[in-house]
């Protein structure tokens, strides 16, 4: 009777100690994932405050827009023989 009361513990203990695993183990894989996350937004936050730096704007104004200052003035250079490359911005 001993034998039969443990194995009938044993059995209806293997479902819940397997969901726990499981659980654990996808609560591991959603840290690693929020913490990628965070990291992935710290470097956007900083991206932001570069792009409310009035240099870093201006950077990519002339650099992508081909924009320039009141009074300068704006040479393309075309390479022979081919078209002109698009502006390197970033």
């Amino acid at each position: 009777m001993l034998v039969f009361s443990v194995f009938l513990v044993a059995m209806f203990s293997i479902a819940p100690i397997r969901a726990y695993l499981e659980q654990r183990t996808r609560l591991e894989q959603l840290s690693r994932r929020a913490i990628e996350l965070e990291r992935q937004n710290d470097v956007l936050q900083d991206r932001i405050a570069d792009l409310h730096d009035p240099e870093t704007l201006e950077r990519l104004a002339r650099a992508c827009l081909g924009m320039v200052r009141p009074g300068e003035i704006a040479f393309v250079t075309i390479p022979r023989g081919r078209a002109p490359a698009p502006p390197a911005c970033g």
